[in-house]
């Protein structure tokens, strides 16, 4: 019982600090004015925290537990920080688009539909492709859609870190 009142913790608090590194480096990217052009350097930053954070949650774990950690136990901390992180991703989010740039989604589409241009698709392609993101970027639809993929990319993430950082007692003697 002892262990799994210290895995809430380890997860509540590596799920908060990757929840606000996610934050920042949005609010970063647009302070500068670089969100769209630069979203791939949100998705590494979000990549690395996470694996650093996975990481530094299961040693966590680890340590209290004297050294010994199953695989799915790891994986239950790298998938409960993940999701942690991805629900204060996706209310800050809704915010964004509602509250601090209620017209970003717009923004998004006109870019995107420069560089279906600069690509060379037809006017017709453009226009399917264009009706088809509209149609998938309601709240709802994207908020599961970013749980969803925080939660398949979390679990891959978990699943290769824990089987790297497993101990069990068996495989000490």
């Amino acid at each position: 019982m002892e262990n799994q009142v210290s895995s809430k913790s380890i997860i509540l608090n590596n799920g908060l600090y990757l929840g606000i590194i996610s934050v920042i480096s949005h609010l970063a990217l647009y302070a500068t004015g670089s969100l769209l052009e630069l979203n791939w350097i949100n998705s590494i930053v979000g990549a690395v925290a996470m694996i650093v954070l996975i990481v530094m949650g299961i040693n966590a774990y680890k340590q209290n537990s004297n050294g010994f950690i199953s695989w799915g136990q790891g994986v239950k901390i790298g998938m409960g920080i993940t999701m942690i992180s991805a629900l204060i991703t996706v209310v800050y989010i809704l915010l964004f688009m509602n509250f601090i740039e209620p017209d970003f989604q717009q923004q998004a589409l006109e870019f995107q539909r420069q560089a279906w241009v600069d690509a060379g698709l037809s006017e017709e392609q453009i226009d399917a492709s264009m009706a088809m993101t509209e149609k998938f970027q309601t709240p709802a639809i994207s908020s599961a859609i970013m749980l969803a993929a925080s939660a398949f990319i979390g679990f891959i993430f978990s699943a290769i870190i824990s089987a790297i950082m497993k101990k069990s007692e068996e495989e000490t003697y």
